[in-house]
């Protein structure tokens, strides 16, 4: 019986020192690591792929004739509307060169950064236009309203 109380009484001190190293533990301030800071952005910058000159270096073969090469898969179409200058890769510049249209017309004061203020007002200004109401809340058709509108298709895939 002794053995029985003294196991018990080992056991709560256990678990009662590891509750308080614990809360000890989480009670430290913890330091953060400081993030590196932002790239620095030039504001005369263009915002468009850059254009080679009339001596640089031509990368990987020409764009396929579409009449004579086989027809290539989906995926294999996508990757070449994003490689640019054909060199068989796909550079950040190159992937969000579809997007910089989007980005010019969010970016208000074209310093080429998207501040929340700058994304709020374009969003606030999106939903004011699907509240046909004006009561705050988008209903269902007015929620299917806000679909961006999808571009026609060719009759043909030429």
């Amino acid at each position: 019986m002794k053995k029985f109380l003294a196991g018990g009484l080992v056991a709560i001190l256990a678990v009662s020192g590891g509750f308080w190293f614990w809360q000890g533990q989480a009670a430290k301030q913890k330091t953060a690591i400081p993030a590196p800071p932002p790239p620095e952005i030039l504001s005369n910058a263009p915002l468009e792929l850059p254009k080679a000159g009339p001596g640089a270096p031509r990368f990987g073969p020409a764009p396929p004739d579409p009449l004579s090469a086989p027809k290539a898969s989906r995926e294999e179409a996508r990757f070449n509307r994003y490689d640019r200058n054909r060199d068989e890769s796909i550079t950040r510049v190159e992937m969000l060169s579809t997007r910089t249209k989007s980005f010019k017309k969010l970016d208000k004061d074209g310093n080429n950064l998207l501040t929340f203020e700058e994304w709020a007002s374009a969003t606030g200004e999106r939903f004011a236009r699907a509240d046909g109401n004006r009561n705050g809340l988008l209903t269902r058709p007015e929620f299917a309203a806000t679909k961006p509108k999808t571009a026609a298709k060719p009759a043909c895939k030429r």
